[in-house]
């Protein structure tokens, strides 16, 4: 027994194995994160809006839970990957300032990007999506030494002292709106929410 452990001890302190082993670690963080993330989300939502057996509840929030945690895990590994390649084809062995990007684009295409995705994959994008518009927004009001635009310290005040009330108020002016008019377009989870808290006060 304290062969293999020093054996294994030997390799994850190899400098020889980390690439290989960052992969390992980027696939379980991945899946870990994702089941932590995912199985409460189902579990309350299967039970507050699905009927049927049990047996069916518990089948659904395993499929979901299983589902974001294999992507997660999926997508660390590749981008962890493109990653070392990019920086294997870099002449200074460095990382660029533009590999991230292609390294999330590799991944971003090759797991939620192919084929018809699952509920599961489109409330992640959408999810991404939602934080890299608010980090772009903010980088607009940033001085320039922070990556920001730089513009006038006045504007700067003005838009951030009403960009959050007017994004905040809009959006839910919008989702309210085609909620009414469209429900049909809206994310079905998003949905049923929506027709329990609306909907389902106005038959009582």
């Amino acid at each position: 027994m304290d062969v293999v452990k020093e054996t294994v001890n030997n390799i994850i302190l190899n400098p020889q194995y980390a690439e290989c082993l960052s992969l390992v670690k980027a696939a379980r963080n991945g899946a870990v994160y994702g089941a932590k993330v995912r199985f409460p989300h189902a579990l309350v939502m299967v039970f507050l809006f699905r009927s049927g057996p049990l047996r069916e509840k518990l089948h659904l929030i395993y499929k979901a839970t299983r589902i974001h945690a294999r992507n997660l895990a999926t997508f660390a590994v590749v981008y962890k990957f493109s990653m070392i390649c990019l920086q294997r084809t870099s002449p200074t062995g460095k990382e660029r300032s533009f590999d991230t990007f292609l390294a999330g684009l590799i991944g971003g295409y090759t797991v939620f990007g192919r084929g018809i995705q699952s509920s599961v994959n489109q409330q992640i994008v959408i999810y991404v999506f939602a934080r890299v518009m608010l980090a772009l927004a903010k980088l607009t009001v940033q001085r320039k030494s922070q990556g920001g635009v730089g513009i006038g310290k006045e504007l700067r005040e003005k838009v951030e002292a009403n960009a959050w009330p007017v994004f905040a108020s809009l959006s839910w002016a919008g989702v309210m709106w085609i909620f009414r008019w469209y429900p049909a377009t809206i994310q079905p989870s998003l949905r049923s929410s929506m027709q329990y808290m609306y909907v389902a006060i106005s038959l009582l």
